[in-house]
């Protein structure tokens, strides 16, 4: 079997964690597998770099800071690579350049747009273990871009889908995928098996065991996802086309996102091209809109909020004045204390009951609804941040996530 196996900060954030690491590789390969190693950052590196950053320049050149932050993957490839070799086995560490990543778009926010694997499959062929870094690649101008934070998933899906692996192992600080965080919920409980659609909803919608875009892409090229853990040998969670372990038409989990700013621009004429106006230049300046709402029109005014995530809204607050001017719309306000909770499941918009359940148990529990979105497998609701742990719970508890089978 071919394997891209994927370890995240947590789980090579020391010498011992890193070494262990290396035995579990190791000890696939003398199974008879092939595996191909991505690595982030060590613990809390890009976090630590991103500080160091802002000591010096308070606003980092996005070209430097990309430069800067490549170098936390580079560490773990090196040390990853070194531990395998002592342990009798050979191994190359290879930077996102070396390895073929190509991306493009803007800095800090890039997006492989291909994989040229012949270096990788060359050390393969070799009987070499490639150790490649996450999060990173370069354009064809042969410029650093990283991918995004938790981006190092997708380096290791893209990898698989251009070497032909048979799947790719996330593995993590915990043994699969829940119904709900455990941290908030004690009693989640872990699932045999998910389909793409259901987890691309939760990790859009703030799971952090996932990238998007790396569910989305194995997706695309049905490439199964195995999330398991890196610190014991334990059944984890498969991520696949169908889910057949388990019913269907029913809320499989919860997710829940605290970093959630809101806009609304308050009485903008109701008239065509108004909306462009406002979201093209949001767009140009590189800000991601989330939910949109429009209130019906009175005397052809109408107010329209968004939602972003709260690192933006420093950004968004910098061009509103002029966005506001252009509309002809009086004022706008902000809230950036916002968070979201999602009830995710196929099928749930085709049954009954889902919508009505999840307000009562969000009421029950005094907790206030600012915004609402649907899509076909997701129900959310925009919440006072404050409020997000209580939510998860309560909505965990009115759907009976802990026992259902």
């Amino acid at each position: 079997m071919l394997v891209v196996q994927k370890y995240g900060g947590t789980s090579v954030a020391d010498a011992d964690r890193i070494r262990h690491v290396a035995g579990r590789v190791l000890k696939r390969i003398k199974q008879g597998d092939q595996v191909i190693v991505v690595v982030s950052a060590m613990g809390n590196s890009t976090d630590d770099l991103i500080d160091l950053a802002l000591q010096v320049a308070p606003d980092p050149d996005p070209r430097e800071l990309d430069m800067l932050l490549s170098t936390g993957e580079q560490v773990s490839v090196a040390l990853v690579a070194m531990a395998l070799k002592t342990m009798g086995q050979e191994a190359v560490g290879l930077t996102g350049q070396q390895a073929g990543i190509i991306a493009q778009g803007r800095h800090y926010q890039g997006r492989i747009s291909r994989v040229e694997a012949d270096r990788v499959r060359a050390e393969l062929d070799a009987g070499r273990v490639p150790v490649v870094a996450g999060y990173w690649g370069v354009n064809e101008d042969q410029e650093i871009l990283t991918l995004g934070r938790g981006a190092s998933d997708t380096t290791a899906v893209a990898l698989a889908v251009a070497l032909g692996a048979d799947r790719c192992e996330n593995c993590k600080d915990v043994e699969g995928v829940y119904t709900a965080d455990p941290r908030i919920v004690p009693t989640a409980r872990k699932l045999k098996d998910i389909t793409y659609e259901e987890m691309l909803e939760l990790a859009t919608q703030g799971s952090t065991v996932m990238h998007n875009r790396a569910v989305e892409l194995a997706s695309v090229y049905n490439l199964p996802i195995l999330v398991t853990s890196s610190m014991v040998d334990a059944p984890g969670t498969m991520i696949r086309q169908e889910s057949e372990l388990e019913e269907r038409n029913r809320v499989r989990g919860i997710a829940h996102d605290t970093d959630v700013a809101k806009v609304t621009v308050r009485r903008v004429p109701d008239k065509p091209g108004i909306a462009t106006n406002i979201f093209e230049p949001l767009a140009e300046a590189g800000i991601s809109v989330d939910t949109i709402v429009q209130n019906s029109s009175e005397g052809n005014l109408t107010d329209l909020t968004f939602t972003l995530s709260r690192g933006d809204l420093r950004k968004a607050e910098a061009l509103m004045p002029v966005i506001c001017e252009k509309v002809g719309a009086p004022e706008y306000t902000t809230d950036g204390n916002l968070g979201k909770v999602s009830i995710v499941g196929v099928g749930i918009q085709t049954a009954h009951g889902y919508a009505a359940k999840m307000f009562r148990a969000l009421f029950d529990a005094g907790i206030n609804i600012e915004l609402i979105s649907t899509s076909e497998i997701r129900l959310t609701c925009i919440i006072d941040s404050a409020r997000v742990p209580d939510a998860v719970r309560a909505l965990h508890a009115a759907f009976e996530l802990e026992t259902a089978e």
